[in-house]
């Protein structure tokens, strides 16, 4: 039996690895990985209305999906909603002070990891590695967009 790499399971591997890297570091809060790449985008765009619907794009993911991460961040205290001033049916995401802490302790992890991930890897690579991963995430949302017109 030929044993063929495949992409979606080496891709699979290694975020399993950054993941238990990033959650295995001392003194971080046990927030779950997405939890963490949230409260990074919401402390980035600290300041501006960003809603559910910003999150579901960015993070590609479903509606089902974000509103069940964004309901237990809530429950521990790591995000709030506000109606928006301008369409009291949209709610504004904002990050508490106990989100902030912690995105000042993974801030630093995250640095940890990534440096520790391309070690030893040339600008050019990185590159080549950046640019076939958006030609395959490019070669997914097309075959999606293929499925939805049928």
């Amino acid at each position: 039996m030929e044993n063929k790499r495949t992409v979606g399971f080496e891709i699979r591997t290694l975020s399993n690895l950054i993941r238990r890297k990033v959650c295995s570091s001392d003194g971080a809060e046990p927030v779950t990985g997405m939890h963490g790449w949230v409260i990074g985008y919401l402390y980035e765009h600290e300041g501006e209305n960003v809603f559910q619907k910003d999150l579901e794009e960015k993070f590609s993911v479903r509606r089902s999906t974000m509103t069940a991460i964004l309901q237990l961040m809530e429950k521990h205290g790591l995000v709030k909603r506000e109606p928006s001033k301008q369409d009291g049916r949209l709610k504004k995401l904002i990050l508490t002070q106990k989100a902030k802490d912690i995105h000042t302790g993974f801030t630093k992890t995250i640095a940890d990891v990534e440096k520790q991930l391309t070690s030893g890897i040339t600008d050019e690579e990185m590159e080549t590695f950046f640019s076939t991963l958006e030609k395959m995430k490019n070669n997914i949302e097309s075959i999606d967009e293929t499925e939805n017109n049928i």
